[in-house]
């Protein structure tokens, strides 16, 4: 049984696009109900609506607080169609059916966006026959298409002309969609309402949202089980945010080798954040990560002169790592890549004929960018694009920040400034930028040193910046690599003259660094009687 006529229950508070979707609806056979302001606007549009009251019988009441709560709206959208009973009793009582709902909720969080809003004001924006449609509307969603967002509308419409592969897929998202969005705005007015008995002032805002609200809500769906965590003895799972498509590394395509654990998963994180400054360079670059930071950062003409750049710092510490790339995997440079132990390796595209050297080493995992996905595009953005800030998990609760941005490779910041007498050379400067870009990965304290388009010696993780510039110094000797002419980049201040003396008496040339250390007249002092050049770049890279 199939009781007539086929409706659509349009009811929004964001009206953008519904004139559209409503005479779209009217041209596919489709009766418009709606309410108050909605149906006022559809009506100047010259297109015929019902009102909700007509439907239920019962004038709308208390200022329009309820309107919609009755069995004649709340029937046709609760009925499974292919239940004779639920059909049954629509029929007894002369309903008709709901085939598509458009509803949005009341600007609760646009009011209090303003700041300085009373409880009482609030309060009157607090929906509660919306809600109630849209969950019926969501709970039946076999048989009823439900909208929350005006850009969901020409989904709806394909849908209804049959155009869509699979239209039970867009009805689960929808459905998903209206309870996030529930979720959310029952979680805005807690937060209002626990803010106001905490005595706190809401600071005023120019928009709606806030990043860092009293009460967050947060969707992560389970994408894999892992073997362990850090070690065999804990258990782990990478979990992605359920409201959007995969992203970052879990919208990496694995091409082989074994499962990936924990620990490939963060140094896999590590390696993107080291290449990200080189995103948009028209060079080939390499990083190398061990441990989640860089032991290797080279750009080259090519893939395979980047890759001999980047081993070359510290070849002993690229075994068992893991190498990130901007270009595509090339056969030469995978032929030099086969001859070393590596955990993974990953890349915007694997070229056939590198495809055919790494197939032999069945435990290598490789991995390729999210199709379609400049790399560009993902690189930049791999400061933290995550929605909601980066989120980190400490002992009792999370830390959330703002991403830092890369400084990427071959842009130089206006507020960079020559502090020293000895303004540096042009060859200089290149070699500055790119050791500033590539101390972006590095774990603080940081100190790295470069020459060429390539890290001569990585100082990372040390207690004291003296002691990262003596480990940096220490791990070029080691290598062979002489330091004559040489750049340094530090992540943060110089807090003493120590660290530039000892760059100095190793050879360095040229040191970029944040400033806005108390000390800086000695640390510029310091640079100046060694005749060294000093940039300071007014902006700090910690990475903790």
């Amino acid at each position: 049984m199939n009781p007539e006529p086929r409706r659509a229950l349009l009811s929004v508070s964001d009206k953008s696009g519904i004139e559209d979707f409503a005479r779209a609806l009217v041209e596919r056979g489709l009766e418009l109900v709606s309410t108050g302001g909605t149906a006022r606007v559809l009506r100047e549009a010259g297109l015929p609506v019902t009102s909700v009251s007509d439907i239920t019988g019962h004038a709308e009441i208390m200022d329009g607080r309820v309107k919609t709560l009755h069995p004649a709206i709340h029937g046709p959208l609760l009925a499974r169609r292919d239940q004779p009973g639920d059909m049954a009793a629509l029929e007894a009582h002369g309903y008709g059916r709901f085939d598509v709902v458009a509803v949005n909720l009341y600007p609760f969080r646009e009011t209090i966006a303003r700041g300085g809003v009373s409880v009482d004001e609030a309060m009157e924006q607090v929906d509660i026959g919306g809600p109630t449609m849209i969950r019926a509307a969501a709970k039946n969603h076999r048989h009823v298409w439900v909208a929350v967002d005006p850009a969901d509308y020409p989904a709806i419409l394909l849908a209804l002309d049959g155009s869509l592969d699979d239209p039970n897929a867009l009805r689960r998202r929808l459905a998903a969609q209206v309870f996030r969005h529930i979720a959310r705005y029952d979680a805005a007015v807690a937060d209002f309402l626990e803010v106001e008995v905490a005595g706190v002032e809401r600071a005023p805002r120019a928009e709606a949202g806030d990043p860092y609200p009293a009460i967050r809500v947060d969707r992560w769906l389970l994408s894999d089980t892992l073997r362990y965590g850090e070690n065999p003895d804990q258990k782990a799972a990478l979990y992605v945010p359920a409201d959007s498509v995969p992203r970052g590394i879990a919208g990496m395509t694995k091409l082989q080798g074994k499962e990936l654990s924990y620990n490939n998963l963060l140094d896999l994180d590590g390696a993107l954040l080291s290449l990200s400054p080189f995103a948009h360079t028209s060079r080939a670059a390499v990083a190398i990560v061990k441990h989640t930071t860089p032991c290797g950062v080279g750009v080259g003409r090519t893939l395979l002169e980047a890759f001999d750049r980047a081993l070359a710092t510290d070849p002993v510490s690229a075994f068992g790592g893991i190498i990130a790339m901007n270009r595509p995997l090339d056969g030469e440079t995978a032929e030099r890549m086969a001859g070393m132990f590596l955990e993974c390796i990953v890349t915007p595209v694997l070229l056939p004929e590198a495809e055919t050297i790494l197939s032999a080493k069945k435990n290598l995992r490789v991995l390729v960018f999210p199709r379609g996905i400049n790399p560009s595009h993902l690189l930049a953005s791999w400061g933290g694009a995550s929605q909601g800030g980066q989120i980190r998990s400490v002992s009792g609760g999370l830390l959330v920040q703002d991403p830092s941005p890369p400084p990427f490779f071959g842009v130089e910041d206006s507020q960079w400034q020559v502090v020293t007498e000895r303004a540096p050379s042009d060859q200089e400067r290149a070699d500055l930028a790119f050791a500033w870009a590539a101390i972006y990965g590095v774990k603080s304290n940081a100190i790295l040193l470069a020459r060429n388009g390539a890290t001569l010696g990585i100082g990372a993780g040390q207690m004291s910046r003296v002691d990262a510039s003596r480990l940096a110094v220490l791990k070029a000797q080691d290598q062979g690599h002489a330091l004559d002419g040489a750049v340094l980049a530090s992540d943060a201040f110089f807090p003493f003259r120590d660290g530039v003396d000892a760059a100095a008496q190793a050879g360095v040339r040229a040191i970029i660094q944040p400033g806005g250390s108390v000390r800086d007249p000695e640390v510029i002092e310091a640079a100046n009687e060694s005749g060294m050049a000093m940039i300071f770049t007014g902006r700090r890279l910690f990475r903790h």
